[in-house]
């Protein structure tokens, strides 16, 4: 009997010691990403779950579980039986629905994981129906009214977007992507086929050359925060600030360019065959579901191309930020600043 008591004793105090190795750590940060952001392989994991599709489809319930979770652990309450796998994905259901500075659950479809279904759908209309001017005029408009809201959505929470910047940048780029696309038209009339199908490419491409710089104009002109390694901040640059928004243009036309380059070429050989002669009514949903296949890998995988997190040599800055950063901290060489979506 005794001998019984003693192995129950001893398992019972196993099983408490394992529990407590198991305990979920305090030290987490979940305001960083899970995975190492100074590797390309790491963005591109990260930029996956931000973007996922399915996202959309959680209840209200579970994103207000997920709040729970993610709010309770920055606290420092922690559910016995919450394991770290289940902690960092109550962290990006948390992130793909709530503003990051707000707290306030984001529009539908200004969040990140709309965006794949929702580009599929508006980039596959204006690469089917890019041969009459009203469906031109009409697919572009529909594109920039979708960016304005993920800008709005997106907007920053200590330097928002005002509505003027926003009406400002909307009908800029707008009327960019409707005047090269219209201009390019007329000038593919009598080139073959597959140019013509790359007009909205070229649009798209304008007007996020358009649209980007005016929507963080007010950051061209007064810059952007710099930090040293440890996230120390030492001025506001301008330079910085051309740098990030030239890398997210890049990012931008890098996503679209899959999308909007390889469908053409699929299309233009599938509208010769007999199949599509007789069934034209798949043209829209067979170029729909083209682009949507390229969009899951080009949207991640471009977001990744940069680190959020950049960084510029000291020497690079403005000469009165130079000094600034060397008055305060005569041993950096590199800055490092936040180059946003």
């Amino acid at each position: 009997m005794g001998s019984a008591l003693y192995r129950l004793g001893r398992r019972g105090l196993r099983q408490r010691l394992q529990r407590m190795s198991e305990e979920l750590p305090l030290h987490i940060n979940l305001r960083e990403p899970r995975w190492d952001q100074s590797t390309f392989q790491g963005r591109a994991k990260h930029f996956f779950m931000v973007t996922d599709p399915r996202n959309l489809l959680l209840s209200a319930a579970t994103l207000e579980d997920a709040r729970r979770v993610v709010e309770n652990y920055r606290s420092g309450t922690v559910s016995p039986d919450l394991t770290e796998d289940q902690l960092w994905r109550a962290k990006y259901i948390y992130d793909s629905a709530f503003h990051p500075d707000t707290g306030e659950k984001m529009i539908l479809i200004g969040r990140m994981s709309a965006q794949v279904p929702m580009n599929m759908t508006i980039t596959g209309c204006m690469l089917t129906f890019y041969r009459t001017t009203p469906a031109v005029l009409f697919w572009q408009w529909v594109n920039q009214s979708f960016n304005a809201i993920v800008n709005y959505t997106n907007r920053s929470g200590d330097a928002p977007i005002t509505v003027g910047q926003l009406g400002t940048a909307y009908v800029s780029a707008t009327t960019g992507a409707v005047v090269t696309a219209l201009g390019l038209k007329s000038l593919t009339k009598h080139l073959p086929s597959i140019i013509g199908r790359y007009v909205p490419f070229a649009a798209v491409a304008a007007a996020n050359c358009i649209n980007i710089p005016l929507m963080r104009q007010r950051e061209l002109k007064f810059g952007i925060p710099v930090t040293d390694e440890d996230g120390n901040r030492l001025g506001e640059s301008r330079a910085a600030a051309q740098q990030a928004i030239a890398q997210v243009v890049v990012s931008r036309i890098g996503m679209a360019a899959p999308a909007m380059a390889i469908p053409p070429v699929i299309m233009n050989a599938l509208e010769k065959r007999a199949f599509l002669k007789r069934y034209p009514w798949l043209n829209a949903p067979l170029q729909v579901g083209l682009v949507g296949f390229c969009l899951v890998f080009a949207t991640p995988l471009c977001c990744a191309l940069f680190p959020q997190k950049s960084s510029m040599r000291v020497s690079r800055l403005e000469p009165e930020v130079q000094a600034l950063v060397r008055e305060k901290n005569p041993h950096v060489e590199t800055v490092y600043f936040n180059k946003g979506l």
